[in-house]
């Protein structure tokens, strides 16, 4: 933990507790999917340390300290990150289905080319996950079951926000529209309130959350801001050949010199990555960059206690690199 993020011992000390948090709920994901798959023909495999290491669940874990930050108690900040698992793999699944690739959830015996199928079943068992886990916690708390059905209800409205958007796009946008648009309205539902989407449970579980859990919310929000244009940096051109929405295309069409957009175009046919163009309007790049990292780091500042703001830095930088965006920042 100290070396992937660089801080001092005191801060991944803290860390580290919170990372043996979410371990314990990824384990809990993973115990509950096995028994809903037991005696079934599709056999799931036990997950390895990489499955279950910080760098492959870098955002769990920030979700997970926006609990710890306002004070939810570790068992049922243990029960959130099993949910949030189950939110990861029925949001990759999607994923995977509307842009035809496979991003593993779940490892089962299915064959590796049945990249859809596999999509379909990371999705069908991470809601049986969810359901099972809630009620299981409604049970041994003598919880009506009814808010466990609250709560998987919540938890989809949270969802369908986002996919709602994904939806709009699918066949294709009619215009460039302003950046402060797609920023404001398109990538709020998209991406801004998918990274609140870890608190739909919570609000119906806890039941009294204090004045700070809207503020934490709004500091994943940033976050995930910060994050989807870094997405749209990496993914300018896919973005532009699908057309789909993109914050740094609208930026270029209504913004910048007409000469970038034309070499776009020029560049769109043959080269699949924007590293090209890039390399050629290096200022343009590092102005996107800058208020990409400016928005992940307001964000993470709000989220963190003023004991932890030495992760702010190294986490917004990991972030840019689990994108893949390089930051010279």
């Amino acid at each position: 933990m100290n070396t992937l993020l660089n801080v001092t011992a005191d801060t991944a000390s803290d860390i580290a507790a919170l990372e043996a948090e979410l371990r314990s709920g990824l384990q809990l994901f993973w115990r509950t999917a096995a028994t809903i798959l037991d005696d079934g023909p599709i056999r799931l495999s036990p997950p390895d340390e990489a499955t279950l290491s910080l760098p492959r669940n870098f955002f769990s874990i920030l979700f997970l300290y926006s609990y710890y930050r306002i004070g939810v108690p570790a068992e049922r900040r243990i029960l959130y990150a099993a949910v949030n698992q189950c939110l990861r793999g029925m949001v990759t699944g999607c994923d995977n289905l509307l842009d035809d690739e496979y991003k593993t959830t779940l490892e089962t015996d299915l064959p590796l080319p049945a990249h859809r199928f596999r999509s379909v079943l990371d999705i069908m068992v991470a809601d049986r996950v969810l359901f099972a886990v809630l009620a299981d916690h409604c049970h041994r708390h003598a919880l009506p079951v009814d808010l466990a059905l609250q709560a998987s209800a919540a938890s989809l409205r949270a969802l369908t926000l986002s996919g709602a958007q994904e939806a709009a796009e699918e066949e294709g946008i009619a215009e460039r529209i302003a950046p402060e648009i797609v920023l404001g309205r398109i990538h709020h539902d998209k991406t801004g309130v998918l990274f609140q989407s870890p608190w739909a449970v919570p609000s119906v579980l806890e039941a009294d959350l204090p004045p700070e859990a809207a503020t934490v919310q709004e500091a994943l929000f940033q976050v995930g801001i910060g994050c989807q244009i870094l997405d749209d940096l990496v993914d300018l051109f896919r973005d532009v050949r699908q057309q789909r929405h993109n914050y740094v295309a609208s930026i270029i069409v209504h913004r910048e010199p007409r000469e970038l957009w034309q070499q776009l175009q020029t560049l769109l046919p043959t080269d699949q990555t924007p590293d090209r163009l890039y390399a050629d309007w290096p200022d343009f790049a590092a102005r996107l960059k800058t208020e990409a990292m400016t928005t992940i780091e307001q964000g993470l500042r709000a989220l963190f206690f003023d004991r932890h703001h030495d992760l702010v830095h190294p986490a917004a930088l990991f972030v840019a690199s689990r994108i893949g965006a390089a930051v010279a920042y």
